[in-house]
C-alpha cells in the first residue's frame, strides 16, 4: 500500500570520529553509546547511483529499543549528498521514504532529478531494519511467495497459506537472531531521525517525506519538534487515521477520480461512455470466472503463468500498475476479451527483486499501528461503502495488504495505536502535496491533515498518482519555492496543470 531505501561536505560540528564496533553473536552490534555517526563507505546499490560518488556516508548508531538502551545497538545507513549550487543554504533537506520498508537509496535518482539537492544538501537515511541498515529485516521468503502468488487467485486459500507460511518463516528467523520486532515502529523510527540531526551537528533542517514517510514525519514533528525549519508532505498517510478500512476510502477516491476524469474529456467519454460500470462488471466477472494466461512482464522476459481475478484487477489499479491515461482503454479491452495489459502488469509481480523490501518493518508497523482496532467485518463494510457494486470476496481484503489480520496474528507485536493514532498539531511551516489520481493515499487526506498544521499550504496536482514531486514539474517548482520561503511558496503553476489525455483505441 504505502509500499509501501542509503544515506559533501560536513554539516555543522557534529561528532564524526570513527569507532570500532564489533558484531555480536546474533549479528547485531554490541552496546555502545547511543546516537553517534560513524563515517564509512557509501552502500553498494543494485544499480549505480551517481549522486553517491560525491556523498559523505556512514552509519547512525542507535539503541534498537530505547526502553532498553543498554541492550542491542543497530546501524542505519546514512548519505549526505552535497548541493549542486555554488552557494547552498545551510539548512539541508532530510528525506523520509515510504513503505514502510522501502529502500530510500533507491529513491535518490528521483530526488536528485527533482532538484532536492539543488540549493541544499540532501540527507538520506535507511530507516531501521531497511536495506543497507543492520540488521536488515528483509524477508526473501515473502518475496518468493509473492512471486508465486501471481499464478494463483488473489484471495484463494492457497495464496493465503503461501503468504502466511512465508511470513511465519521470516518472523521465526528474525526473532531467533535476537531481533526485537516490537522496536521496529514509527515512534522509534522518528527518534532515529531526531538523533541523526543531533549526531550530524545540524541546527535546523527541512523534512521532505512521502507515503508512509509522511506518517513518520508527522510523528517526528509531534514528538521531536526541535530544529525543524519546514515540513513537506507528499501523498499523505495521516497517523491518526491510517487503518486497514482506511485503505478502501483511498482506493475509491483515486480510482473514481481517474474514471470521472475520463467522463470529463469528450473524446474519452465518447469512446468509453460508462467506464465506471465497466470496472464493476469486469471485477465481478473475473471474480466468478478468473482468467489464466501466460504473459511476459512489461519490461520483457520469459512469460509466466498469471491468474487474473477480481481482487487482482482492483489491486493492479490501486498499485498504479498501469499509467492512469491507459486505464479506460485497458478496461474496455478487457471487456472485449483482451486482458493483455492487465496480465502483463500482473506478471511483473513474478519478477520483483528479492530482498529489497524490509518486510520486518512493514509487518511490525502494520500490525502494531494499522491493523488493531478494526475487524474483518469492519474492513468488508468499508469496502462495500467504497465500491457498493463489487462482490464481497474482493472487498474482504485490504488493498495492497491481503490477509493482514491473519498475518498480524503470526507477527505478534503489541498494539501501539494508543500512542500512534494521534493527530499532529503544529505551527511548523508545511507544504501538503497530493495527486488527484492517488489510489493509495487519497488526495482529500492531505487537506484534512493540513487543518491541524496552522501554517500549511495545500497543493493538489491534477492527473498525478502516488509520490507526486518526481512526476510533476509544477510540484518541483512549488517545493523549491517553499524551501526558499516556507510561509509563502509560489503555487500558481498548479492552476495550469491539466491531466494527460486518455488513451483512445480504435473500436
Amino acid at each position: 500500500m504505502l509500499l509501501l531505501t542509503g544515506f559533501g561536505p560536513a554539516l555543522g560540528g557534529g561528532p564524526t570520529a570513527e569507532h570500532d564496533v564489533r558484531p555480536s553473536v546474533h549479528g547485531a552490534l554490541d552496546a555502545v553509546a547511543p546516537a553517534r555517526f560513524v563515517p564509512g563507505p557509501c552502500p553498494e546499490t543494485s544499480a549505480p547511483v551517481q549522486a553517491l560518488r560525491h556523498a559523505r556516508c556512514g552509519f547512525l548508531e542507535v539503541p534498537e529499543n530505547r526502553e532498553h538502551p543498554g541492550q542491542r545497538t543497530i546501524r542505519l545507513a546514512v548519505a549526505v549528498i552535497p548541493a549542486t549550487s555554488a552557494k547552498p543554504a545551510d539548512d539541508p533537506v532530510v528525506f523520509m521514504a515510504g513503505g514502510p520498508g522501502g529502500d530510500a537509496f533507491d529513491d535518490i535518482p528521483l530526488l536528485v532529478d527533482a532538484g532536492l539537492n539543488r540549493d541544499r544538501s540532501l540527507i538520506i537515511m535507511a530507516q531501521r531494519g531497511n536495506l543497507h541498515s543492520r540488521p536488515n529485516l528483509a524477508c526473501p521468503e515473502i518475496d518468493r511467495a509473492s512471486a508465486q502468488a501471481v499464478g494463483l487467485r488473489y484471495d484463494e486459500p492457497a495464496a493465503r497459506q503461501l503468504l502466511l507460511r512465508a511470513t511465519k518463516e521470516c518472523h521465526d528467523r528474525l526473532t531467533a537472531d535476537g531481533t526485537d520486532l516490537s522496536a521496529y515502529n514509527t515512534t522509534e523510527n522518528a527518534a532515529d531521525f531526531a538523533d541523526l540531526r543531533t549526531a550530524l551537528g545540524i541546527r535546523q533542517w527541512n523534512v521532505y517525506a512521502y507515503s508512509y514517510g509522511t506518517d513518520l514525519a508527522l510523528t517526528y514533528v509531534r514528538e521531536h519538534p526541535q530544529g525543524i525549519r519546514s515540513l513537506a508532505l507528499d501523498s499523505v498517510t495521516p497517523p491518526q487515521t491510517v487503518s486497514l478500512p482506511w485503505t478502501w476510502s483511498s482506493a475509491h477516491e483515486g480510482i473514481d477520480t481517474i474514471l470521472k476524469a475520463c467522463a470529463a474529456q469528450p473524446a474519452c467519454k465518447s469512446r468509453y461512455p460508462d467506464v465506471v460500470r465497466t470496472l464493476t462488471e469486469q471485477v465481478n466477472k473475473l471474480e466468478a470466472h478468473p482468467l489464466t494466461l501466460d504473459s511476459a512482464p512489461p519490461r520483457g522476459g520469459k512469460p509466466v503463468k498469471v491468474v487474473l481475478d477480481g481482487g487482482a484487477l482492483v489491486n493492479l489499479l490501486v498499485g498504479n500498475a498501469l499509467p492512469a491515461a491507459d486505464v479506460p482503454a485497458a478496461l474496455d479491452e478487457l471487456a472485449h476479451g483482451h486482458p493483455e495489459r492487465f496480465a502483463r502488469a500482473r506478471a511483473a509481480g513474478a519478477l520483483a527483486a528479492v530482498g529489497q523490501t524490509a518486510y520486518g518493518l512493514t509487518e511490525s508497523v502494520a500490525c502494531a499501528e494499522w491493523a488493531p482496532g478494526s475487524s474483518e467485518s469492519d474492513l468488508l463494510n468499508a469496502g462495500r461503502k467504497a465500491f457498493p457494486g463489487m462482490v464481497d470476496t474482493v472487498l474482504a481484503q485490504a488493498p495492497q495488504l491481503p490477509f493482514q489480520h491473519e498475518l498480524c496474528r503470526v507477527w505478534n507485536v503489541p498494539d501501539r495505536t494508543a500512542v500512534q493514532r494521534v493527530a499532529t498539531v503544529s505551527s511548523v511551516p508545511a507544504l501538503v502535496i497530493s495527486g488527484t489520481y492517488d489510489a493509495k493515499t487519497g488526495a482529500s487526506w492531505g487537506a484534512r491533515t493540513a487543518r491541524d498544521l496552522s501554517r500549511s499550504t495545500v497543493l493538489r496536482i491534477p492527473g498525478i498518482g502516488h509520490f507526486v514531486v518526481p512526476q510533476s514539474p509544477c510540484a518541483q517548482r512549488v517545493l523549491s519555492s517553499f524551501l526558499a520561503r516556507p510561509t509563502a511558496p509560489e503555487t500558481s503553476c498548479a492552476a495550469d496543470v491539466k491531466p494527460k489525455p486518455f488513451t483512445i483505441t480504435p473500436k
